[in-house]
């Protein structure tokens, strides 16, 4: 054999167990944002549901982390988004309202998420990550808004809820499903929703298997209208929404399985969340909590959440501090090194990844529907304010609600008033 010829059988050999040390020693961890539309805090097994089977997902909290007393800033769509992305209460950010004071963003509007606003797809790609937003974005559908003029490399689904569909007047085109900035089916076809979903995902994980990568996975489902694939319709034991929640367990499994088969599952972080509470109807449930999407009681915004980070969460851990969607931006940058810009969202990896004495960094944490204050969490204390006129999200007002104390710990479900009781946790 030639002098050449041995050291490229040389280099043949060293190949592999040099590109495994390039896999090992990486940059970064990969970040998949999962983010269902409408599920409740009692949908998926790990968290109570006895109706719908998520094996997937109950898998994935038995070999990480359950965050039992998590929130979202709102309890609609699109404040709630805006904060996820920003790292902020979406007052701050100009999104609890659209342009005609109504709760979430309507096709057509003049109003998105501002180009001044770092998002956390922005953050990401400054320190050289691979972006990707497959599914519902929901924070304008006008070009300047749209996840492409925001931070991501790629963006495939609907830019609004799927109820938002054509309708006699302005402003009400079909469905659109979109690749990058153009309508690629309208209207979509919303039964093929997860699945397309999925096999997008599943794409661009192994197109970027080799570089530090960040999904967000805003499902369309288990958002009414309710659908799913052939694969799963007609399959649960409860009805069409069940079948919707098993076909996103499925689609959760589907990636982990990817994860493992490309070997960066150890290198990978997957928090599976909600962006506000399920309504109560078609089957979805809140669990024992009260109240339900549109509103501030817990069943609004107190979602279930799971963390998961083979070697770096604890298997089989639950964190019931106080913590919130808000809080995943400052996070994810904290964890790589990126910029933040967030004010509201604090960096709770010391509660992941189980660290001894680690606590909620959050003081307080406020209820807004809109832009009125309802409650606000210190420790296991909910306080509903007194308000002459309640505001809701949707139609009139409330009218006149009462101050009333709750502790959290000792009764989830806001049902018993102990304002009597502790006067001087009402006054603090």
């Amino acid at each position: 054999m030639s002098q050449t010829l041995k050291w490229l059988a040389l280099a043949a050999l060293l190949l592999p167990a040099c590109a495994g040390l390039g896999a090992y020693e990486r940059r970064s961890p990969n970040f998949i944002l999962i983010y269902v539309d409408d599920m409740g805090y009692g949908d998926i097994g790990c968290f109570g549901s006895e109706k719908n089977r998520t094996p997937h997902l109950d898998t994935l909290a038995a070999e990480g982390m359950r965050l039992t007393d998590f929130y979202v800033a709102s309890s609609v769509c699109t404040p709630s988004r805006a904060a996820l992305m920003t790292g902020n209460y979406p007052q701050r950010v100009g999104l609890h309202l659209d342009e005609s004071e109504l709760c979430v963003l309507f096709p057509g509007g003049r109003k998105g998420i501002n180009s001044s606003e770092l998002t956390l797809a922005e953050s990401l790609k400054e320190v050289g990550y691979a972006t990707a937003c497959v599914g519902k974005w929901h924070l304008g559908d006008q070009l300047e808004f749209l996840p492409t003029r925001h931070g991501f490399d790629e963006y495939y689904g609907i830019p609004y809820s799927n109820d938002m569909v054509a309708r006699t007047g302005p402003g009400r085109p079909p469905l659109p499903l979109m690749r990058g900035e153009v309508v690629i089916e309208a209207p979509a076809n919303q039964d093929l929703l997860t699945k397309r979903y999925t096999e997008e995902s599943v794409r661009f994980i192994r197109e970027h298997a080799d570089e530090p990568f960040f999904l967000y996975l805003p499902h369309a489902m288990v958002h009414l209208p309710l659908h799913a694939s052939d694969e799963f319709r007609g399959k649960s034991a409860n009805g069409i929404y069940g079948d919707a929640v098993e076909e996103i367990d499925a689609s959760t499994g589907a990636i982990v399985a990817t994860l493992r088969e490309l070997g960066i599952a150890d290198d990978t972080l997957i928090i599976f969340t909600s962006d506000n509470g399920s309504t109560g109807r078609n089957g979805g449930s809140n669990g024992q909590l009260r109240g339900s999407k549109g509103q501030t009681w817990d069943g609004g915004q107190r979602v279930p959440c799971v963390a998961w980070w083979p070697g770096k969460i604890p298997a089989g851990s639950v964190c019931s501090e106080l913590t919130a969607a808000f809080d995943l931006f400052p996070t994810f940058a904290g964890v790589v090194g990126a910029p933040s810009r967030a004010e509201d969202g604090r960096d709770i990896a010391p509660l992941l990844f189980g660290e001894p004495g680690a606590v909620s960094p959050h003081e307080v944490f406020y209820y807004y529907q809109m832009n009125q204050l309802h409650a606000v969490r210190s420790g296991r204390w909910k306080l509903h304010l007194p308000l002459a006129d309640k505001r809701r999200n949707w139609g009139k007002s409330q009218g006149a609600a009462p101050l009333q104390l709750f502790d959290l710990v000792a009764e989830i479900s806001e049902e018993t008033d102990v304002s009597g009781e502790h006067p001087e946790v009402v006054a603090r």
